[in-house]
């Protein structure tokens, strides 16, 4: 049952969990694509996954099938394309990099669920957002005096941000109707069959060494399904708002992993420009949605949730 009070021990254990596992898949993604081929690294991702969620009673309840055109294309901007998009892009930036623009999802989703519900922002929220995006902006500028290469890895981690902000304005409606694992399980299955074409035309991987195994096998049970059970759980105990912030400590993670394991240099302009990212997703998560309100009674802190109903803002690596 969701509880409006203090976090108990349990949940602090889940919160520090959630961004412990998303901010450590920044290291095993670049750890794995520099041993594996992408494709086997976005393959053993999914695949793992599944095969983890697949243990958990709640992820193999029944869908409707009018339920699988929106989950297969959750599937797709979700899982699929992401999943290879971070690989490729940590061949040209570094990890904390990439972990540190992830927290441009929660911006890309505010627009898309704004442009969703056909109502023009607020103030408030168009001011978030420019703050956000400022930050982006910031954080990007040494790139400029970079080469090419880690420009396009900008742009791929970039890209995929934005598909995350597509994935949960779809995500939402689902998860609130059908339950959290049941959807992502599924989603996962939909990411490894649109995923097969490639590995089989790439062949199985010459060289697979037993780091580069081990970094995909973390991936994909730590940081990816692990992560959706704990995030869900902790969601259903304490409600979705309050969990989502620890998707706020996952750039930290990210950057402090990144420097530590395998020595990746934070330009200075980075720092500032992820404090403003942050700044910008919070106060986006705090500002009222177009249309939306609080249900007559109740408190944003105290409304019901269930642990069918993982945050609708943020999205996991």
């Amino acid at each position: 049952m969701e509880t409006s009070g203090p976090f108990q021990a349990r949940d602090w254990m889940l919160f520090a969990s959630v961004a412990a596992l998303w901010g450590s898949s920044f290291l095993f993604i670049k750890l794995g694509a520099e041993r594996l081929p992408i494709v086997w690294v976005a393959l053993g991702r999914s695949g793992l996954a599944v095969a983890t969620l697949a243990l958990v009673p709640a992820a193999r309840r029944s869908l409707p099938w009018r339920a699988w055109p929106r989950v297969a294309l959750l599937g797709l901007v979700w899982m699929a394309v992401p999943f290879m998009l971070f690989p490729l892009a940590e061949q040209r930036v570094s990890s904390s990099m990439a972990g540190m623009l992830n927290a441009t999802a929660p911006l890309w989703t505010a627009v898309f669920t704004t442009i969703a519900g056909r109502r023009l922002p607020g103030a408030r929220l168009v001011g978030s957002l420019l703050i956000g995006f400022l930050g982006v902006a910031v954080m990007t500028w040494p790139s400029a005096s970079g080469s090419a290469a880690s420009w396009v890895g900008v742009a791929l981690v970039l890209a995929a941000t934005v598909l995350y902000g597509v994935a949960f304005t779809l995500a939402g409606p689902l998860q609130q109707q059908y339950g959290a694992l049941p959807v992502i399980w599924r989603a996962l299955l939909v990411s490894l069959v649109l995923q097969l074409p490639a590995g089989i035309v790439a062949g199985p991987p010459a060289d697979v060494t037993p780091s580069g195994v081990l970094a995909v096998g973390a991936l994909a049970v730590l940081s990816t399904a692990v992560a959706f059970v704990a995030f869900t759980t902790l969601a259903g105990r304490v409600g979705s708002a309050r969990a989502s912030v620890a998707v706020y400590l996952v750039p930290a993670v990210a950057l402090v992993l990144g420097a530590l394991t395998v020595h990746e240099h934070v330009p200075l302009a980075a720092i500032p420009g992820c404090a403003l990212v942050l700044a910008g997703a919070y106060l986006t998560g705090r500002t009222q949605r177009p249309g939306t309100s609080p249900r007559p009674g109740t408190s944003r802190s105290t409304e019901q949730t269930t642990d069918h109903q993982p945050t609708e803002r943020y999205a996991p690596t």
